[in-house]
């Protein structure tokens, strides 16, 4: 029993792990996608009840993929951060369309970022990105002091000419953030307060400096930076792991030499030994 077990295990554990489990996973994924965004068309009720059902045996195999896993790794199932959001969106996936928490249906939708968990590569880029968090959380402190010292001061100055702008601290951080996005600013906010204020230029023109293109390419930076670290530690660790295998091959070989020439030696000495009874019979002879 014990090895008929331990064979379904290891069965069960290569299935889970192989290409192809993988795969198709990732395509029901993408046809999941593709379901969801059709039901946000007005369809014929054959159609959309067709697709209702192939959404719900979809579900039912991502609930089953869950549960080989469990099966799989047991515990080991629960270090993963990625099991975790696996194992919520499809939870929220499985909640009654009616009931008090029929609202968390809409949430349904997040399980397509489960490409996140299957694509390695996304898997990748979404880690760099977590990396990437605490040097994005210092530039978000300086840009939103920026943002309050800009909208403190774009109110005393320009509230009393344009209040639908700039006349309370929430619409002036409102309004600088549009100018930082560079949408509209020039001809919708800057130029109808510089017809009023004619110096005005120089708050906007520094200030789009500062977050445009100082502060806001930082983020890139930090990203770009913590997407480099991310491939050199990979690159690292492949460099280990081969000279982990050649040091064990090294030592093979070095083994396997020196047990060829013990084998050697105890030939010689056995031929020796042969050798020896032979010369005397020829010497009695």
């Amino acid at each position: 029993m014990g090895a008929g077990t331990g064979g379904l295990q290891a069965r069960l554990e290569a299935f889970v792990d192989s290409a192809l489990f993988r795969n198709a996973i990732m395509v029901l994924i993408l046809i999941n996608a593709v379901l969801l965004g059709l039901e946000t068309y007005q369809l014929p009720p054959d159609m959309a009840a067709a697709f209702a059902i192939a959404d719900q045996i979809i579900i039912y195999i991502f609930a089953a993929e869950i549960v080989f896993k469990l099966a799989v790794l047991r515990l080991r199932f629960f270090r993963s951060g990625w099991n975790w959001f696996d194992l919520t969106v499809v939870t929220i996936s499985l909640i009654p369309a009616a009931g008090p928490f029929a609202v968390l249906r809409a949430l349904r939708v997040l399980r397509l970022f489960r490409l996140f968990s299957v694509v390695p590569e996304m898997r990748r880029v979404v880690v760099a990105l977590g990396k990437a968090i605490p040097g994005m959380g210092s530039i978000m402190m300086v840009l939103g002091l920026i943002f309050y010292v800009g909208a403190v001061m774009s109110s005393k100055l320009f509230a009393g000419t344009h209040p639908q702008f700039f006349g309370d601290l929430g619409a002036a951080a409102f309004t600088l953030f549009q100018v930082m996005t560079l949408e509209s600013w020039s001809m919708g906010v800057a130029r109808p307060v510089i017809a009023e204020h004619p110096l005005a230029w120089a708050f906007f023109v520094p200030f789009i400096v500062l977050t445009s293109f100082a502060v806001l390419n930082m983020f890139i930076a930090v990203i770009v930076d913590s997407l480099q670290a991310k491939h050199f530690d990979e690159e690292s660790e492949r460099q280990s792991k081969a000279t982990d295998e050649r040091t064990v091959l090294r030592d093979e070989v070095i083994a396997l030499r020196g047990e060829i020439a013990e084998l050697k030696a105890l030939v010689r000495d056995a031929m020796k030994t042969d050798e020896k009874p032979h010369s005397r019979g020829a010497k009695e002879d």
